[in-house]
């Protein structure tokens, strides 16, 4: 089965949370589980990123984004589409080198 490229892609969450009191602290690691325990990835520091194999999953796991988000955060949330995420390019270290992107995860065919 091919995969078209257009219709899965990821849902990326850029995100700024104040961390200068206790309150907020808690507030930032509670945020932080969330997105892990919801099938987010780390990407850098505050920037998560989750597989969606379909728009539909996007919104789902859009409204669970909106009803986490702690009262003075501030957060964006983009889809990407596969196609897009495989032409990003990674640099790293000093002299920069790149290193290709995160792949999808296999897709299960149940029926």
């Amino acid at each position: 089965m091919e995969v078209n490229e257009y219709k899965m892609g990821w849902l990326l969450v850029i995100f700024d949370l104040p961390v200068t009191t206790p309150v907020a602290k808690r507030q930032y690691v509670h945020f932080r589980n969330f997105l892990l325990e919801d099938g987010f990835q780390m990407i850098q520091f505050s920037v998560y990123a989750r597989p969606c194999v379909t728009y539909a999953r996007v919104q789902t796991h859009t409204r669970r984004l909106e009803a986490a988000i702690p009262a003075d955060g501030s957060i964006r949330a983009m889809y990407i589409t596969k196609a897009q995420w495989e032409k990003m390019i990674i640099f790293y270290g000093t002299p920069a080198r790149s290193q290709p992107p995160e792949e999808l995860p296999e897709q299960f065919l149940l029926w």
